[in-house]
């Protein structure tokens, strides 16, 4: 089945050998998101609302540049570095998704890429 690379200006640029989502057929698979701001390039070091914030528009700028909403998000995948912030994620999280909400994992890990507190990943389903 063929691939097609999405990629958006509107959100950061892969800083590594990844692209920012793949489609294979009707489902995109889009790349782990941290706080970097697309504009800048440089991470949101401010609150974590902030991070969190910017990692969903991230997301969402992806999605979009795909075809998709929100709505078409089947599966999340949440890795934080403090699991303390878990409940701010659940508040934030659902003023970008509406129910019914995708699967989701919320881990907590050692670390991320550039020094981040907040990377997500996920999967669409546009067909």
């Amino acid at each position: 089945m063929p691939r097609t690379i999405i990629s958006t200006p509107d959100a950061p640029a892969a800083v590594g050998t990844y692209s920012q989502a793949v489609k294979v057929g009707g489902t995109v698979y889009v790349s782990g998101q941290i706080p970097l701001d697309p504009k800048t390039g440089q991470l949101v070091t401010t609150s974590m609302d902030a991070q969190i914030r910017r990692v969903f528009d991230n997301l969402k700028a992806i999605i979009t540049a795909s075809g998709g909403t929100f709505a078409n998000v089947t599966k999340l995948n949440v890795f934080l570095t403090d699991l303390s912030h878990f409940a701010l994620l659940n508040q934030i999280m659902a003023e970008y998704f509406k129910e019914p909400y995708p699967a989701r994992a919320a881990i907590q890990v050692a670390a991320l890429p550039k020094g981040a507190a907040v990377e997500m990943d996920c999967v669409v389903e546009l067909e």
